[in-house]
C-alpha cells in the first residue's frame, strides 16, 4: 500500500521540531515532579515508586530525542541520499516508543489494582497488555526486516494496527476503572474533584494522541511518523499532570494520596 501525504524526510524533520518542543516541556514537569515529591519531605517519606517511574519516562524520552536526532544527521547530512544501517536506526527507535507505552501502560494498571485491591479486576488489562508487549516486540522485527517507507504493507500494517489499537483500548480501560473507583469511594473527600480531573486530563491527552496515530495509519499518512514520536513525549507529560497532582495534593488527604499512587 502506498503511503501519502508529507515525504519521509519533511515528517523526520517535523517530527524532531515538535517533539523537541514538547520533551522540554516534559523535562520542565520532570523537574516540577521531583521537586513537588521530594521538597521537605524525610527520605523515608519520599515516594520511590512514583520517583522511579518518573525518571524512567524521563531517561526513555531523552534516549528516543537523541535517538531521532542521530538519525536526522545521518540521513539527511551525512548520508543524504542513502543510510546504511538504517535498520539497526529503525530498531533503537521503535524499541524506545514501544519501552515506553509499556511503561506507561503498567503504570495505568498498577495504579488500578491498588485503588481496587482485587487482581480479578486487572486480569483483561494485563491480558491486554501482554498483547501491546507481543505485538510491539514482533513489530519491532518487522520493522528491522522491511525499508522504513514500507509500514503501511500488509504484514507490518496489520502489527502496527493491532499494537496502537491494544494501546488505546488498554489505557481507556485501566484509566476508566480508575476513575471510576476513585469516584464511588472518594467522592467525599475535599480536593477529590480536581485530582479526578487531572487523571482525565491525562487520559484524554494519551488517547487523543494515539486516535491520531490510528487515523494516519488507516489513512496511509506519513503523518503516523510524526505522531509515533511525538507519543514517546505525551506519555512522559500524561503521567507527570497525575503525579505532580497527586503529590502536590498531600497535605489535603495523605490517606487517599498514598492509595492512589502505590504506597501501602
Amino acid at each position: 500500500m502506498a503511503s501519502s501525504g508529507i515525504p519521509l524526510d519533511a515528517a523526520a524533520i517535523m517530527s524532531s521540531v515538535l517533539e523537541g518542543i514538547l520533551y522540554g516541556f516534559s523535562v520542565l514537569m520532570f523537574v516540577v515532579t521531583i521537586w513537588t515529591v521530594i521538597y521537605k519531605r524525610r527520605v523515608r517519606n519520599v515516594n520511590r515508586p512514583l520517583v522511579i517511574v518518573a525518571t524512567l519516562l524521563f531517561l526513555l524520552s531523552t534516549a528516543h530525542m537523541v535517538v531521532g536526532i542521530i538519525r536526522i544527521e545521518d540521513g539527511l547530512v551525512k548520508y543524504r541520499d542513502t543510510f546504511p544501517g538504517g535498520s539497526v536506526a529503525f530498531f533503537a527507535d521503535d524499541a524506545i516508543i514501544i519501552l515506553q507505552t509499556l511503561l506507561g501502560d503498567g503504570v495505568v494498571i498498577y495504579r488500578c489494582y491498588v485503588v481496587w485491591q482485587s487482581v480479578w479486576i486487572v486480569i483483561i488489562p494485563c491480558v491486554m497488555w501482554c498483547g501491546v508487549a507481543a505485538f510491539g516486540v514482533f513489530g519491532v522485527y518487522c520493522f528491522s526486516q522491511v525499508p522504513s517507507n514500507t509500514i503501511f504493507t500488509n504484514q507490518t500494517g496489520h502489527t502496527v494496527a493491532t499494537f496502537m489499537s491494544l494501546t488505546l483500548a488498554t489505557n481507556l480501560l485501566s484509566s476508566g476503572l480508575l476513575a471510576y473507583r476513585i469516584w464511588t469511594n472518594e467522592r467525599k473527600v475535599s480536593g477529590i474533584r480536581a485530582t479526578r480531573g487531572k487523571n482525565a486530563y491525562a487520559a484524554i491527552l494519551y488517547s487523543a494522541s494515539l486516535c491520531s496515530s490510528i487515523i494516519c495509519f488507516v489513512l496511509s499518512n506519513n503523518g503516523l511518523y510524526v505522531m509515533a514520536d511525538l507519543n514517546v513525549p505525551v506519555i512522559s507529560i500524561a503521567f507527570y499532570m497525575v503525579f505532580i497532582r497527586l503529590a502536590s495534593s498531600q497535605h489535603i488527604n495523605t490517606d487517599y494520596v498514598s492509595t492512589v499512587i502505590g504506597r501501602t
